[in-house]
């Protein structure tokens, strides 16, 4: 079986691209495509959760179903993960992304043109299907960094990928309310397109790792999760984070359209910006995670996220001005610790075996998109029974359970 660092020279359209040595540094300029390629990869995964009220409204369609676009976007996402992202190990992980961006487009235009919900929903489970694209970004980061910066550069990735994820709403919030929810996923179509050209051009090609079958490769996922309590402990742990990450963000909009805020999406998506705040220390957290330790981090990022939820509670005894202050602060805190946690988890993880990087890929962010899924639909339902303190407290108690996973004595 090849090593993870054996690469081979391919065609690149016009010109053959030779990857790099994975012992020597990476060129900044591969760094910043492989940390643009990710965050406007998962970019469209969020676009529509500031959009939710003017999707309501322009489509004339139930709160429930429209509470079903995010839920089956983060639900394709999950299954695109389980079924798609362990092929970057069977295949040269170039060639995948490149097809997995044209897929890509293809879907934000089927959701741009949709006439109906139904449609719609069927390209926001496109939408997720295909962004797998980012989660085979991540892993050739990682093959590609020296062991001793390894943390550090997949922290630069995952910081692209997560300003992606944060900044996608304060755009797609703002072109919403200004021109037109259709013009945000013709944007959204455009620059992916023009990601997948860059990457045709500058990415190397990746010999695969393993000549398993399709069969056999998904199946050794379910190996892999049984033989490595390390993976399963962050699997779960971040699911359970990624619950109450999910209710917070997929909800924020609603809560925020109605009394006594009667805000519309451009201020939803602007919480975006709070969001951007905490995922900028992503590298902080992969270099600590070097020097430290990734438990430590896990535990710590956790632990903060879990302070911020819990503030937000108390957002309810002000002035609706104060609560948004407050929301805003709160909204840093918690999402830097669940970024310092997710890059901690992909630390230990991709240490584990590094010829399945993939997969163990694959098996962490199911469990994280599954979470994610799983608290959008939980979110709303809350919302709606409870209101906003019944999301608040979906998010503290999902937060806590994260914490106790991670210090369950091993």
């Amino acid at each position: 079986m090849s090593t993870p660092q054996t690469l081979q020279a391919a065609p690149s359209g016009l010109h053959s691209t030779q990857a790099p040595n994975a012992a020597a540094p990476l060129a900044p300029r591969l760094v910043l495509l492989l940390a643009a390629a990710a965050g406007l990869a998962v970019a469209p995964l969020y676009y529509s959760q500031p959009m939710l009220g003017i999707l309501e409204s322009d489509m004339g369609a139930s709160a429930r179903a429209i509470g079903m676009v995010p839920m089956l976007t983060q639900l394709g996402y999950a299954l695109g993960i389980l079924l798609l992202a362990p092929l970057g190990d069977r295949f040269d992980r170039r060639r995948v992304i490149l097809i997995k961006a044209g897929a890509l487009v293809g879907a934000l235009v089927l959701a741009a043109v949709s006439p109906s919900i139904g449609c719609l929903l069927a390209a926001s489970f496109a939408i997720g299907l295909s962004a797998t694209m980012a989660q085979d970004i991540v892993p050739a980061a990682a093959t590609l960094a020296p062991d001793a910066s390894r943390g550090k550069i997949v922290g630069t990735v995952m910081t692209g990928l997560l300003l992606g994820i944060l900044l996608s709403r304060v755009v797609s919030g703002f072109v919403a309310e200004h021109y037109s929810w259709r013009a945000m996923f013709v944007a959204a179509a455009v620059s992916v397109a023009a990601i997948g050209v860059a990457a045709w051009r500058g990415l190397p090609s990746f010999k695969p790792t393993t000549h398993l079958s399709y069969r056999a490769l998904i199946g050794s996922l379910a190996h892999l999760w049984w033989h490595h309590r390390a993976l399963r402990r962050a699997a779960f742990a971040q699911g359970l984070l990624a619950m109450g990450f999910s209710a917070f963000w997929s909800t924020l909009a609603v809560m925020l359209h109605a009394a006594p805020f009667h805000l519309g999406s451009a201020v939803a998506g602007a919480f975006g910006l709070a969001g951007a705040a905490g995922a900028l220390a992503a590298p902080i957290a992969g270099r600590l995670a070097d020097r430290s330790g990734p438990e430590r981090v896990t535990r710590l990022g956790i632990g903060l996220a879990t302070v911020s939820f819990g503030v937000m509670a108390l957002g309810t005894t002000l002035t609706p001005h104060a609560q948004l202050v407050l929301l805003a602060i709160a909204t840093v805190g918690f999402d830097l610790g669940v970024q310092a946690t997710l890059i901690a988890h992909q630390t230990i993880v991709y240490g584990i075996d590094p010829a399945s990087r993939s997969r163990l890929n694959a098996v962490l962010f199911v469990g994280m998109f599954i979470g994610m899924a799983a608290g959008a639909g939980l979110g709303s339902l809350a919302l709606a029974q409870w209101g906003w303190m019944g999301v608040i407290g979906l998010a503290v108690v999902t937060a806590l359970a994260a914490l106790a996973v991670r210090m369950w004595p091993r």
